[in-house]
């Protein structure tokens, strides 16, 4: 799940109850839709390595 906190969004993990990834100033609409609807785990993990790659 994400969620707001000051200055962007990070990710949530219900499960392990932490914050999970990097912290993300503006967070890529297709990022927001997959992590608060499926969330499948393959197509999240792609998603941050591009959005990783793209801030470098």
């Amino acid at each position: 799940m994400a969620r707001g906190v000051p200055g962007g969004y990070r990710i949530w993990d219900s499960k392990g109850r932490r914050w999970w990834g990097d912290h993300y100033e503006l967070c890529p609409d297709d990022l927001l839709t997959e992590l608060n609807g499926a969330a499948d785990p393959s197509r999240v993990t792609a998603l941050l390595k591009r959005y990783r790659a793209l801030k470098r």
